[in-house]
């Protein structure tokens, strides 16, 4: 027997979320693999027989490699009907989806990608930040804190205008800054963190391109870094609070 492998995206932190198909198909699950960012209450919906295995990544300490994640999505397909490969946000933004997709095609596996909520959009919506606005910002771009190689952006190739989104980039927080004010970014340019946004443990710290790093030095992964003129409209249209903003 050879089942069907369904990458889908859990969502940015806040459980209700997950998208109305991706849900469904957790409820009839035979194995699930899910990430180290997965809400929990997600694994709930899982049938009682179902067979959980966690597969997350934290920088620098991997339960399992993306190697042996691959086969044991290749490996549990060939004796499971339904397989959920359970994914933080969006799987197809910096979820390593593509990769596993192109594995299972070579395995001739059957697989379906279920598109999630990134946090690149959910973290600032949940933080009164809107990515692009009329009046501040026309375009977005979402950047990696760290490629493959453990390299930061090329910062010629970045635009000079619009909002950037950095995911996992806070544990190099000074460097993006000094980055970006070498090549061109304001220091005066308004700028977020966000920490374990959508969930009640949601902290925002905001301030600009000079000011940012040091205040937002005791926050922790995961977090979203925001940097654009739309940051300032957080003190407008801050609308969800958990906890307390600081600025």
């Amino acid at each position: 027997m050879t089942g069907k492998v369904y990458l889908v995206g859990g969502g940015p932190g806040d459980p209700e979320l997950i998208t109305v198909k991706g849900l469904e198909l957790l409820r009839r699950a035979d194995v699930v693999l899910y990430d180290r960012l997965v809400p929990v209450q997600l694994l709930n919906e899982t049938p009682a027989e179902a067979e959980l295995i966690p597969v997350g990544k934290m920088p620098g300490q991997h339960s399992l490699t993306q190697s042996e994640i691959n086969a044991l999505l290749i490996a549990k397909a060939q004796t499971s009907h339904v397989v959920v490969r359970l994914k933080g946000g969006d799987p197809f933004v910096f979820g390593q989806g593509g990769e596993e997709c192109q594995v299972l095609a070579e395995a001739g596996i059957a697989f379906e990608v279920v598109p999630g909520i990134s946090s690149a959009l959910a973290a600032p919506a949940y933080a009164g930040i809107p990515l692009t606005h009329r009046d501040y910002a026309s375009q977005f771009t979402v950047v990696t804190g760290r490629d493959r190689d453990g390299e930061l952006p090329d910062w010629t190739n970045l635009p000079r205008q619009g909002t950037l989104v950095f995911l996992m980039g806070l544990a190099r927080l000074p460097e993006i800054v000094a980055g970006l004010q070498a090549h061109g970014w304001s220091a005066e340019m308004p700028a977020a963190v966000i920490q374990n946004g959508t969930t009640p443990q949601q902290t925002v710290v905001t301030g600009t391109l000079a000011t940012i790093a040091q205040q937002a030095a005791h926050l922790k992964s995961p977090a979203a870094i925001i940097i654009g003129e739309v940051v300032a409209l957080n003190s407008v249209i801050d609308w969800f609070k958990p906890e307390i903003t600081i600025s």
